[in-house]
């Protein structure tokens, strides 16, 4: 298993985590199948009245899909297979609230995660960006959910610089990317307190205002998802190259924020 799952009976919070720290807590083919099974189970859970999302381990909440997962993709640049399009929550019609907990690295794919979540708690080593640009890659699905988290210029400026930039901790906070800034080491906790106080609340009128929030933001979303596929098609560059600037990368070339 690559994902735990604990829940206090007495709090009706559950706390979902990424368990695979060797590996950046990326998602693998097996991870994202676990976690689309595990927010279709906790529909049926009603002990269950608030989720909380982190990472194992201190250097990363989620570095986005596993490079080494194999995704055979169709010839039409009108279809694309993504795996990670039904890891969140709301994708498996999961309307309890759901809080992430950030320490460490937040990229790429992780943003379907964390666009999927209520709001986010971070702590200060936080960090957030998207590498596809710097890989030859079109950031779609990621930019689309971002979009609806931060200012127009911010998540452009996020996207379209790559691994070159990271939004701090701080920053991400100014901006409206994460709601709170816990202290060191305490995001979790942070993000539990919250989640009690959400369970803690008549379930109809909290699930209704979750999707009612949701429902703000489903129209757009849509309709840009629905471009995406031609869109990476056209614009990413074949496997091999990518794989190629991703070898290549330079260890530290970039600048937080």
């Amino acid at each position: 298993m690559t994902l735990r799952v604990s829940t206090d009976q007495d709090t009706g919070v559950a706390v979902v985590t990424l368990d695979r720290p060797e590996k950046l807590n990326a998602i693998d083919l097996a991870t994202a199948a676990e976690l689309a099974a595990i927010w279709r189970r906790l529909r049926f859970d009603d002990t269950v009245r608030a989720v909380v999302l982190t990472g194992a381990g201190e250097r990363a909440f989620c570095t986005g899909l596993d490079r080494d997962a194999v995704v055979p993709q169709p010839g039409s640049p009108y279809m694309q297979d993504d795996p990670l399009l039904t890891v969140g929550p709301k994708a498996n019609d999961l309307w309890k609230p759901v809080v992430s907990a950030v320490r460490g690295m937040a990229c790429g794919g992780a943003f379907y995660l964390l666009g999927e979540s209520e709001f986010v708690v971070a702590d200060p080593t936080a960090v957030f960006f998207d590498p596809h640009t710097s890989y030859g890659m079109v950031s779609a699905y990621e930019s689309v959910l971002m979009a609806h988290r931060m200012p127009y210029g911010e998540v452009a400026r996020m996207m379209l610089m790559g691994s070159a930039e990271r939004v701090g901790a701080r920053r991400a906070h100014e901006i409206g990317l994460v709601s709170e800034l816990a202290p060191p080491g305490e995001a979790l906790a942070a993000a539990v307190r919250c989640a009690t106080v959400i369970a803690g609340h008549p379930t109809e009128g909290v699930q209704g205002t979750v999707r009612a929030l949701w429902a703000v933001r489903e129209a757009a979303r849509a309709q840009a998802y629905a471009l995406a596929p031609p869109l990476i098609a056209l614009g990413n560059l074949p496997a091999g190259r990518q794989a190629e600037l991703f070898a290549a990368r330079r260890s530290g070339a970039f600048r937080t924020r």
